[in-house]
């Protein structure tokens, strides 16, 4: 039995390690959530938008604006509980297999300090019973962390619904026909003039829409 012993170690393992994954909103999710809105310039009235100190206003003579993700993800209050919602399922999750996975642990170790004293029949009865035990940790195992990456899409999906519509009707509002994505290191975005950054301005309305 040291080898369904080692086995259940490895898949505990794994298990934590999909778990670490798991609490993260990838980065890919992000760049979808901030998505490029197309939206028709119905509303013709140039305006000013005056500026916050370290920001930079945006005529609306420009039709292409763009949103820092990493700087709105940081300050978007609904991302942030959202991700403290997935950590904590995360954890509970992972200290729920952790217990399991100790509980089969001792069995194991009872068994291999006794089963030289066991006769041969309850020997092989024993070792049977472990090894269903270990197939159906691995099955709970996999059920759980698949239902908590489709709990962690479902909730994507939603946090792609938000900024995506948000984006839709500030676009139109302002009279911008593209709103662009752009994170350091990660985006197709060589250069963009800070001109042209609305990250601030989005990040107020979003939380303000939050709040309601």
């Amino acid at each position: 039995m040291s080898l369904t012993f080692e086995k259940a170690k490895t898949r505990t393992d794994q298990y934590r390690e999909m778990m670490k994954t798991t609490t993260k909103l990838s980065s890919l999710a992000v760049a979808v959530a901030i998505v490029s809105v197309m939206a028709s310039c119905q509303n013709k009235e140039k305006t000013t938008t005056a500026a916050k100190p370290g920001d930079t206003a945006v005529s609306n003579d420009e039709k292409i604006v763009y949103v820092n993700s990493d700087s709105l993800l940081s300050k978007y209050q609904y991302f942030k509980d959202l991700k403290a919602k997935m950590d904590d399922k995360a954890k509970k999750a992972q200290q729920d297999m952790a217990a399991k996975g100790q509980a089969f642990q001792r069995e194991v170790a009872q068994y291999q300090a006794q089963q030289n004293t066991l006769p041969a029949d309850q020997r092989a009865a024993t070792e049977e019973r472990l090894g269903r035990k270990q197939q159906e940790l691995q099955a709970y195992q996999q059920n759980a962390g698949a239902a908590l990456q489709n709990e962690q899409n479902s909730e994507n999906v939603k946090l792609y619904d938000k900024i995506a519509d948000y984006l839709k009707g500030y676009a139109k509002k302002k009279g911008y026909k593209l709103v662009l994505t752009y994170a350091k290191g990660n985006s197709p975005i060589l250069f963009a003039d800070e001109s042209l950054d609305v990250t601030n301005e989005v990040i107020v309305g979003l939380n303000e829409a939050y709040k309601k």
